[in-house]
């Protein structure tokens, strides 16, 4: 059954920022920072429920997030889930830029179900994972040379663990797979298997593979933190990352069918200190690795 709704407010979930499975903007971030990052979180979740809701239409969904964009862009009338952030980047002279090309990832959600390759997946990421990343180093400040492409390789871990832990609940709610086919191919996995109550050998061996890509990437963000000039948001960082390595090392073994594969509050929190303690420790070797990372990005031509 499809349904007409007036706007984003009338699909919200209830989902906030403490249901996630990584921080956002705990209080280790500045508090004259956390609204702003609030702020695009809210805005955020507001287009993700809408291509979520099961009973709108494709059409649908694209017509209330467009009204979403016009609205934070100012070519709309104003949405109450678009003024506080429109605010914040009128405050800071930020562009609407990493919003918008969220708000593109759920456009594809609302067109598209399925991803053929790795990079396909990656593809996706690119838009419904590596903007928050950058909105968050561009409110602080960063610099964008530096930090841009290792936060890209974080973000989207962070966005695959996710697709990994859900994707039984996404296909049995929304009929959405982001395990690209080809991997299922491989392993002669059929796209229905994600419907099981327990995951087949040969879909933990899938699940197996793209949690050890994600680990790879990861190993690519891991110098973030040591980059960040911003010592609260360096442990902020430090923090996902330690849980992410954890996460994805728990999905190279565990069933997302069947088990729970997130954190327990005690072990999240024992995990998420020991990504800042290292961090902490190897803040006095930080001009090092900013020259490293310098050097490495020239070899690659001047690619952040």
């Amino acid at each position: 059954m499809s349904t007409s709704l007036s706007n984003a407010t009338q699909t919200r979930s209830g989902k906030g920022h403490r249901d996630e499975n990584f921080p956002v903007a705990s209080h280790l971030i500045h508090p004259k920072n956390r609204g702003a990052i609030l702020a695009f979180y809210n805005f955020v979740r507001a287009g993700d429920d809408v291509a979520d809701h099961a009973e709108l239409s494709s059409e649908a969904k694209l017509a209330l997030l467009d009204k979403l964009a016009d609205a934070l862009t100012g070519n709309g009338p104003p949405d109450p889930e678009a003024e506080p952030l429109k605010a914040e980047l009128a405050a800071r002279g930020l562009p609407p830029r990493h919003a918008l090309e969220l708000l593109d990832a759920f456009r594809l959600d609302a067109r598209q179900s399925r991803y053929e390759t790795w990079d396909d997946l990656i593809g996706y990421c690119r838009l419904s994972a590596m903007p928050v990343g950058r909105y968050v180093l561009d409110v602080h400040g960063e610099d964008p040379g530096v930090v841009w492409g290792p936060s890209d390789a974080i973000c989207a871990a962070l966005q695959i663990i996710n697709h990994l832990q859900d994707c039984g609940k996404d296909f049995h709610a929304l009929d959405r797979v982001y395990i690209p086919q080809e991997t299922l191919d491989r392993q002669g996995v059929p796209v229905s298997a994600l419907g099981a109550d327990v995951a087949s050998p040969a879909l933990l061996a899938v699940i197996r593979d793209l949690a050890e890509r994600t680990l790879v990437l990861l190993d690519e963000g891991a110098v973030l933190p040591d980059l960040i000039a911003d010592l609260r948001l360096s442990l902020e960082i430090a923090a996902i990352h330690r849980l992410a390595v954890v996460l994805a090392r728990g999905l190279t073994t565990r069933d997302p069918l069947s088990e729970k594969v997130h954190h327990g509050k005690a072990a999240f929190a024992f995990t998420a200190f020991g990504g800042i303690a290292a961090t902490l420790a190897r803040r006095p070797l930080r001009a090092r690795t900013l020259r490293a990372q310098a050097s490495r990005v020239v070899n690659q031509g001047g690619r952040p």
